[in-house]
């Protein structure tokens, strides 16, 4: 898809590699409606695109508020005339600890945020974008979704849910003008887990590979352009993908045994 001229809302705009498609996405010549949960954070991405200022607007949105997400296509509309394509980025997670621990406020907050904040969005823009002739709808799923990571068992839940509901949205538009992609990202350095009001934990002086936000939001863009059905995000998210669909108890058990080593 051509992004030049074209008009692309994505939400969690305000941070990390929401901010950094927002910018990759200005920098190449399209309008953006930058969306997230928190002023001051827009006001920040829009502070990092330079010259390219003028193409984003802020839309102080919470995803997981219906009626909120209702009102934003209209919103988009009046400030760019269309919208061409939308990049649901906005997710966290939850403590780095076993499932039977996390509280009800804490299952239903990732579930909430990172699942039905797709769903909703993907309801409100699915009408507009199918009425372009040439569309497209991306949803951040998570390498946590192709294989599990204990301590994080839920938020691997909600973004295997994610994978789910956005590829059969990809079966359900095959004869439609919108493509739909699906991103796996690995370690992202990000600051994914104190926006998710979460302490990091130790690695334990383990190197632990990441990619960049600003190479995460390069990578999205060109899947974008692509068409991709997939983009899978970092050498580890790479390695580790491969490695489960050759043998998916062996790549549990390497991961589990990571994972314990370092919590």
């Amino acid at each position: 898809m051509q992004i030049a001229d074209k008009v692309f809302v994505v939400t969690g705009g305000g941070n990390g590699m929401g901010r950094q498609v927002v910018l990759e996405l200005a920098r190449r010549g399209a309008r953006v409606a930058a969306v997230d949960v928190n002023e001051d954070s827009l006001a920040e991405t829009i502070g990092s695109a330079g010259d390219a200022a003028g193409s984003v607007t802020p839309h102080a949105v919470d995803v997981t508020d219906r009626s909120a997400v209702a009102a934003l296509p209209g919103q988009v509309d009046d400030a760019h005339g269309q919208v061409d394509g939308v990049v649901n980025i906005a997710g966290i997670i939850h403590r780095f600890t076993k499932f039977t621990d996390l509280s009800d406020d804490e299952i239903e907050r990732i579930m909430n945020v990172n699942f039905w904040g797709t769903v909703n969005v993907c309801r409100a823009f699915l009408p507009v974008l199918l009425d372009r002739p040439a569309a497209c709808l991306v949803n951040m799923s998570s390498l946590s979704a192709l294989l599990p990571f204990a301590s994080q068992t839920f938020y691997g839940a909600s973004k295997g849910a994610v994978k789910q509901f956005s590829e059969g949205l990809y079966a359900e538009l095959l004869d439609t003008d919108v493509a739909v992609t699906t991103v796996f990202p690995g370690n992202i350095s990000t600051n994914l887990t104190g926006n998710s009001g979460v302490a990091m934990i130790d690695a334990g002086g383990q190197k632990v590979r990441s990619t960049t936000p600003e190479r995460a939001g390069s990578e999205i863009v060109e899947g974008i352009e692509k068409g991709s059905f997939r983009v899978v995000i970092g050498s580890d998210a790479r390695v580790l993908d491969r490695l489960s669909r050759m043998s998916a108890k062996r790549a549990t058990r390497l991961v589990a045994k990571r994972m314990k080593s370092v919590l």
